[in-house]
């Protein structure tokens, strides 16, 4: 190959790698809890009972075309009720970003517990998506069986649900692409429709597991959170993500509630959010 034409392939490396979305991480809100509370019959594992951290995170992904809002945190009333800590508002992290709610197009609802549909009303143009099976689950009888009808608020249901007869809400199955590098994949478990999501980056592949994986550590050690609507898709759930890693399919693993989360990749540094975001992939905001 000539030096020309091996610059020009760098050249053309570099501009494909620069137009690639950027995974923006952003935590919000936090607990402490007991490890009891958090993995299913816990004492099947031999490990003494102790406190653990969960964090919460919603996620954006953006390139120079868009900008995906990935889940949308918990509201002041779901915090309330559950006596979350709020430490800072979806809101103010998407303003301090300089991203303009009111432009933004798609949001991704991953499942639809109280901690990721709190703030739908934050984006009045967008289109929210959703797996076919998580919507009508919510919408059926059994939305208000105590052991699911905990982990969700009324009212955002109906908001969801008015969002709908309003058209603006997509349903899929099993996958959807979003863009060629943006595609949403349809696991359960945690939910009838848990989603996961894979991003491709300028630094490899991401998986935004959400709560297809809430700890790094209930992948490693095959423990499944306590909370669940069908174990063995949560494994199974487990059983795809580990091949995603093996294969390279997928670079960087973004677990949906982990403390240790934001430690993993590159914190941002500007407008006061160096405890609260970090990234994954360059991004020049042109």
């Amino acid at each position: 190959m000539s030096s020309d034409a091996g610059a020009a392939r760098t050249a053309s490396e570099s501009e494909r790698a620069s137009a690639l979305p950027q995974v923006i991480i952003a935590k919000y809100g936090t607990r402490v809890g007991r490890r009891s509370e958090v993995y299913l019959n816990y004492p099947l594992y031999g490990d003494d009972d102790a406190d653990i951290g969960m964090d919460y995170f919603f996620w954006i992904v953006r390139d120079a075309d868009r900008t995906i809002i990935i889940d949308t945190g918990f509201s002041a009333e779901g915090a309330a009720n559950r006596s979350r800590t709020t430490l800072i508002t979806p809101a103010e992290v998407l303003e301090r970003l300089g991203i303009d709610v009111s432009t933004v197009e798609q949001v991704v609802i991953t499942h639809a517990h109280y901690d990721h549909i709190g703030n739908l009303g934050l984006f009045p143009r967008a289109q929210f998506i959703i797996a076919r099976r998580e919507y009508d689950f919510w919408s059926s009888r059994h939305a208000q069986r105590r052991q699911f009808h905990h982990s969700v608020e009324d009212a955002e249901l109906a908001t969801l649900r008015r969002l709908h007869d309003e058209g603006r809400v997509r349903t899929f199955e099993g996958s959807l692409a979003l863009s060629p590098d943006v595609e949403l994949r349809e696991v359960g478990g945690h939910t009838p429709g848990q989603s996961i999501v894979l991003v491709q980056t300028s630094e490899g592949p991401v998986l935004l597991a959400s709560d297809a994986v809430h700890y790094y550590e209930e992948l490693e050690r095959d423990m499944p959170f306590m909370s669940v609507a069908n174990l063995v898709e949560m494994y199974e759930g487990f059983d795809t993500i580990h091949e995603l890693v093996r294969t390279a399919r997928v670079a960087h693993l973004v677990a949906g509630h982990d403390p240790a989360t934001l430690e993993r990749f590159t914190p941002i540094t500007t407008a006061g959010l160096e405890e609260f975001v970090a990234t994954i992939g360059r991004w020049d905001g042109n």
